[in-house]
């Protein structure tokens, strides 16, 4: 079963909260898929990875611009993978199919809207229910915080 890592924003964007994890991500020597709940979504953190100052690169992809296989982060609003990645950032909202094909998965939701805590709290219950192993972190005014 895969590991889900919860991550429950609570001062920043997923837009600000991604580079740090995406970056880390990519020291590890693994690639990641990023699904969005929509096209617009893959558009919009599309052109903000490409601003993104630390880490200073992020390269990634999404169906706009292809090569596919040589991306190290794929963005997309489905399940394709077409890079093998091992790891999956599940936004709010996006497809969670196929999560069992993934080693590490990272679902990001925002704590400032209770909608998006409620449906964590389901995908939470869900993935326990399937076997997965789960932890919890929670944004602190200085990085994260792994509750138990």
């Amino acid at each position: 079963m895969s590991e889900i890592g919860f991550y429950h924003l609570t001062r920043s964007s997923v837009t600000d909260a991604l580079p740090p994890l995406l970056g880390r991500t990519l020291e590890a020597r693994q690639r990641a898929v990023i699904r969005c709940r929509d096209a617009a979504q893959v558009k919009v953190l599309d052109a903000a990875l490409w601003q993104v100052k630390d880490p200073i690169w992020l390269p990634h992809g999404s169906k706009a611009m292809g090569h596919g296989p040589r991306q190290p982060i794929w963005l997309t609003d489905g399940p394709d993978v077409p890079n093998e990645a091992a790891f999956l950032f599940l936004l709010d909202g996006a497809s969670e199919e196929g999560l069992e094909q993934f080693a590490r998965i990272f679902d990001l939701f925002d704590g400032g809207d209770e909608e998006a805590v409620a449906r964590a709290r389901t995908r939470w219950s869900s993935a326990r229910a399937a076997g997965h192993v789960l932890t919890y972190w929670q944004q602190q005014p200085r990085g994260w915080h792994r509750a138990r």
